[in-house]
């Protein structure tokens, strides 16, 4: 019997106004659009990093095969891209520090990638940094 009085008072205490109406819409309007400038810098950063690693560029547009791709730069096998459906923030983290690797950036760099990817991604594809593959480690110093 509580739950129900609390349910109606609940739907008795909606406002009809139409200024709540506007503002919600204003809201959803404005989320939309910073979610379609952070698509376009994903999209575009992802771009630039494929080409630069002799990869296609129009991967970074097909869902889902842009991770396979992604995989790929960073070094780890295609098939990892069904580890990040499974368990995308650990997966995820480690493709970020393999990538920046790749591209010679450091560990805070991954850390950007993983926290600010919208940023990251862009400046990793646009900017000086050089895709360098996999090299083999430095010999060490002879004793």
């Amino acid at each position: 019997m509580i739950s129900l009085l609390a349910f109606v008072s609940i739907f008795l205490a909606q406002s009809d106004s139409d200024t709540s109406a506007r503002a919600a819409g204003a809201g959803g309007a404005a989320g939309g659009i910073i979610g379609l400038i952070v698509g376009v810098l994903m999209i575009a950063g992802m771009w630039k990093i494929f080409s630069k690693a002799g990869k296609p560029g129009w991967a970074a547009i097909v869902p889902f095969y842009n991770y396979v791709v992604l995989c790929q730069v960073a070094g780890r096998p295609g098939w990892w891209f069904f580890l990040l459906l499974i368990c995308l923030p650990i997966f995820f983290i480690i493709i970020c520090f393999d990538l920046a690797k790749r591209f010679g950036q450091g560990a805070g760099f991954a850390i950007g990638l993983i926290l600010l990817p919208f940023v990251f991604f862009p400046v990793l594809g646009f900017g000086s940094a050089q895709y360098q593959g996999a090299q083999a480690p430095a010999p060490a110093a002879a004793a």
